[in-house]
């Protein structure tokens, strides 16, 4: 398994990392950081807009499917059959939400690791033929952020704006329709509270020692869910 993850997802992306930074002018790998990193949420975003069109159409029909778990709270099988219908009804796939986030996971998880070995020059043995070998990374990114050594303003900057997409998502979830806030919505609510300030600060824990290449990435893929979202939200008004 972990010689399939390698060979399909790890090295690919190892090696389309080098690339650009091969032909980025003034090689910096920072710059390749953030271009592959949107080059790959580009390519799922397809997949986000499926994800979150299906979770807006889930919101639509919760006040319907909480008629339901009343009206067959003591049959079971009743209210499986009742739920089913108004899914098909309303053409909602439940999982439709969940598959792009489960194939998106082990990529961008190979991505973060790629970016990790790119500093490291005995994981240049790993590049393909045609991908010429730097031999050596320049640590130097933008003129003046050292990538291969942590940095607290980038780790805070990094927290900042996972706070934000945080509160993003939360404002998102409270103006969903009134149905879908009444039903459970108290304990998601709780939740998304908690998490609002807990993440947050466990990114800001987990990359106080990260090189500065790793939170690039990680500030890259916040910035860009931020847009994203907010672009689907604009798009997608339905």
């Amino acid at each position: 398994m972990i010689e399939l993850y390698n060979t399909i997802l790890y090295r690919p992306l190892l090696n389309a990392v080098v690339f650009l930074y091969n032909i980025i002018p003034g090689s910096d790998f920072g710059l390749a950081i953030v271009g592959l990193t949107v080059f790959i949420r580009l390519l799922f975003f397809p997949l986000s807009v499926k994800t979150i069109r299906s979770q807006r159409a889930l919101n639509k029909i919760n006040p319907k499917l909480k008629e339901i778990k009343d009206r067959f709270k003591n049959d079971t099988q009743a209210q499986s059959a009742a739920i089913m219908q108004l899914y098909k009804e309303n053409n909602v796939n439940p999982l439709a939400g969940c598959l792009p986030l489960l194939i998106q996971l082990p990529i961008l998880i190979a991505l973060y690791s790629a970016f990790g070995a790119g500093f490291k020059p005995e994981n240049l043995s790993l590049l393909y033929g045609f991908i010429n070998n730097p031999g050596h990374i320049e640590p130097i990114s933008f003129g003046f952020l050292d990538i291969t050594s942590r940095n607290i303003l980038l780790v805070l900057i990094t927290g900042a704006f996972q706070f934000i997409q945080l509160r993003q998502n939360s404002n998102l979830m409270k103006s969903a329709p009134s149905g879908f806030r009444q039903d459970g919505q108290k304990e998601i609510q709780a939740l998304n509270s908690q998490m609002l300030y807990f993440f947050p600060v466990m990114i800001i824990i987990i990359g106080w020692n990260l090189p500065a290449g790793l939170l690039l990435y990680w500030l890259t893929t916040t910035l860009f869910s931020m847009g994203e979202q907010a672009y689907i939200r604009a798009k997608y008004r339905d």
